[in-house]
């Protein structure tokens, strides 16, 4: 339970540290990060290891983040691409 704890206050100063000089894909991995470590420790700590759990949801949430963040930056790219084709159109 004091794990449990713990990590619920890295979470919370994850969540209060600035991320103004972050891109977007950056912000999104960490989010991710803290995310999964939040519920992998939930479901560690019923399981019997939170730490164990903290780490494996931490990881995944990285990964899950850092690839959501490079989808919407794509995304981004093109949708930018598009509007400078369409303006110098006219």
């Amino acid at each position: 339970m004091n794990r449990l704890i713990i990590v619920g206050v890295l979470v919370a100063l994850m969540g209060l540290t600035g991320c103004a000089g972050m891109s977007d894909t950056q912000q999104r991995t960490i989010t991710g990060g803290a995310a999964g470590a939040a519920g992998g420790a939930v479901i560690g700590a019923i399981a019997g290891n939170a730490g164990l759990g903290a780490a494996i949801g931490a990881g995944t949430g990285l990964l899950g983040g850092y690839l959501y963040g490079e989808h919407e930056d794509s995304k981004k790219q093109a949708y930018e691409a598009g509007y400078r084709q369409g303006q110098s159109s006219r």
